[in-house]
């Protein structure tokens, strides 16, 4: 008789409960798997318990295996509430006629900054076959600079960092680059006056609005009004994603359709399986 460690099946069963509350959930709650699948159950369970009681419906939060998968599904139209950039909550918007009901304050900008003393750089066309550290795309912040780029065979050599924008400019700080794409926030508030005496920034885009929640077509018009209603309220529930990408903040603020009228683009116009009618 073969015998089988505890911790395996133990594993093994939570994997097959975790599976079945997807498949027996009404609506899927989801965002990219920037962290763990245990930060992200405790990051954003709360906001599926606070959903399920408010609309009536089991939502579940689903944890993506991957950007690989979350990428695939999402083309595949199977999630219904999404938490995540501009650029997504666009292309759904325009590709599955998803809506946006609320959004983070503030608004997302870029920089690409170069040493003060590198007299060479001088505009973005002098990126081209130069290293430059970024997060690895689909990520805004490389997709909005390589987008204005537009050449597929004039582009930088994406030196791609983990750890967001404190990694990015670590490695840009060890020389593994020669332009690193930093968030304006990050590079006013979190560097040092030092470490910004020593940059020259190269270029700026034009701020984009902020990460939102969007809901599929498969909630009710009256379900979308009352997310609208409560997500943009303040709400215990939502205190763990506040805390993490907008610690000042107390709540969401409404969002609507021409928040992310036209972000879609930038997956479109960058990378292949992209694509939506005009």
């Amino acid at each position: 008789m073969q015998y089988f460690p505890v911790k395996s099946v133990w594993l093994a069963g939570l994997l097959l409960c975790s599976l079945w509350s997807v498949a027996q959930a009404d609506l899927i709650l989801t965002s990219p798997p920037r962290e763990s699948k245990a930060a992200g159950i405790e990051q954003y369970g709360p906001l599926a318990e606070f959903l399920s009681q408010l609309l009536g419906k089991k939502v579940v939060y689903q944890h993506p295996k991957s950007w690989l998968h979350y990428q695939r599904d999402m083309r595949a139209d199977q999630f219904d509430i999404v938490f995540d950039g501009p650029h997504f909550i666009s292309w759904r918007q325009k590709r599955y006629g998803h809506t946006p009901v609320a959004k983070l304050p503030d608004r997302l900008g870029f920089l690409v900054v170069v040493q003060k003393q590198d007299q060479q750089m001088q505009q973005l066309s002098d990126l081209v076959n130069q290293k430059l550290c970024a997060i690895a795309p689909p990520n805004l912040s490389s997709i909005t600079i390589l987008a204005r780029m537009n050449d597929p065979f004039r582009k930088p050599r994406l030196v791609t960092r983990k750890g967001g924008m404190k990694g990015v400019f670590q490695g840009f700080q060890q020389g593994l680059c020669r332009a690193a794409i930093l968030r304006d926030q990050f590079f006013y508030k979190k560097l040092s006056d030092q470490d910004r005496s020593g940059l020259r920034i190269l270029y700026k885009t034009r701020p984009a609005s902020n990460q939102g929640i969007s809901v599929s077509p498969r909630l009710s018009d009256s379900d979308i009004q009352l997310l609208k209603s409560s997500l943009t309220q303040p709400q215990p529930s939502l205190q763990p994603i506040l805390q993490r990408f907008a610690r000042k903040a107390s709540r969401f603020l409404p969002a609507s359709a021409t928040d992310y009228a036209e972000d879609y683009r930038l997956l479109a116009g960058i990378i292949s399986g992209w694509e939506v009618a005009r």
